[in-house]
C-alpha cells in the first residue's frame, strides 16, 4: 500500500456520515451561502463556515457497544458533569428512592446522537416543556425542556434516561416510542445544538466513572449491574 493511498484511507475513515435530521439545515445553509456569493461574498464565506459546522454537528459515527449483560453504557458523548444520588424526577415514575444520576454535558462540538444505555423495552416516555437554562446547572433537570425515558430490561430492572435542552438547544428529537425494544447502544434520539443527558441507575447501584471524564455514547461503561466492584478511585492530572 502506498503512503498516499494510506493517507487518503485514513482521512476518509475519520469522516462520519451525517444524520438525516441535519439534511434540511445543511440544505438551507448551502442555498444561503450560494445566494450570498452572488450578492455579497464576505457574508457568503461566513455562511460557508456555519454550514460546515452544521455538517460537523450532525455527524453520526458508528459505535462499538459492549453487550455483556448488566453493563450500562453512556447515552451521550460529552463530559461527565456530575454524579449524585438523587430522587429521580416524577415524570420517570421510578419511585421516591434515591438513585445514582450520571449527568453528561454535551457542548456544541460533541456528537449529539443519543444511544440506549441498556437493552430493553421503553416502558415510559414523557415530554416536559420548560426553560432553556444552562444545561450544566443542577436545576436544569427540573426546569428545562426535557424528555424522560424509562428502559425496562429483561430482568425487570429499570434505567432512566432524560434528554435535557440547554441554552442553545431548542429541539429534542426522538426516534423511539413507548413499547419499542432497544438494543444497547441503539440510537433513540438527539438534541439539537448543545444539551445534557442524565442516566439514572437502578437503586443501590453506583457509577464506575468519575466527574470530568469524557464519555463516548454507546461505548463508555457507566456501571456494571452484575458486579460488586466498589466505586473507582481516580487520579486527576
Amino acid at each position: 500500500m502506498s503512503e498516499r493511498h494510506g493517507l487518503i484511507e485514513t482521512i476518509f475513515d475519520s469522516l462520519a456520515p451525517v444524520h438525516a435530521d441535519g439534511h434540511k439545515f445543511i440544505a438551507v445553509g448551502a442555498v444561503a451561502t450560494l445566494a450570498f456569493f452572488y450578492v455579497y461574498p464576505p457574508v457568503a464565506w461566513i455562511l460557508a463556515l456555519i454550514t460546515a459546522w452544521v455538517i460537523y454537528f450532525f455527524r453520526d459515527p458508528a459505535r462499538v457497544s459492549p453487550v455483556k449483560a448488566g453493563l450500562v453504557v453512556s447515552a451521550a458523548d460529552g463530559r461527565i458533569s456530575s454524579i449524585e444520588k438523587v430522587r429521580p424526577p416524577a415524570e420517570l415514575g421510578m419511585g421516591p428512592d434515591e438513585r445514582t444520576r450520571i449527568s453528561t454535558f454535551l457542548s456544541v462540538f460533541d456528537v449529539h446522537i443519543n444511544r440506549a444505555p441498556v437493552a430493553g423495552r421503553i416502558s415510559r416516555s414523557v415530554y416536559s416543556p420548560g426553560l432553556f437554562l444552562n444545561a450544566a446547572l443542577d436545576k436544569a433537570s427540573e426546569d428545562n425542556e426535557r424528555r424522560a425515558l424509562v428502559i425496562e430490561m429483561a430482568d425487570g430492572a429499570e434505567v432512566g434516561v432524560v434528554q435535557i435542552a440547554g441554552l442553545v438547544a431548542r429541539r429534542i428529537v426522538t426516534f423511539s416510542e413507548i413499547g419499542d425494544a432497544l438494543n444497547v447502544g441503539q440510537r433513540f434520539g438527539l438534541i439539537r445544538f448543545g444539551s445534557r443527558v442524565d442516566v439514572y441507575l437502578p437503586v443501590g447501584r453506583h457509577a464506575l466513572v468519575s466527574v470530568g471524564q469524557r464519555a463516548i455514547g454507546g461505548e463508555t461503561v457507566f456501571a456494571d449491574l452484575t458486579s460488586d466492584e466498589p466505586e473507582r478511585e481516580v487520579r486527576r492530572d
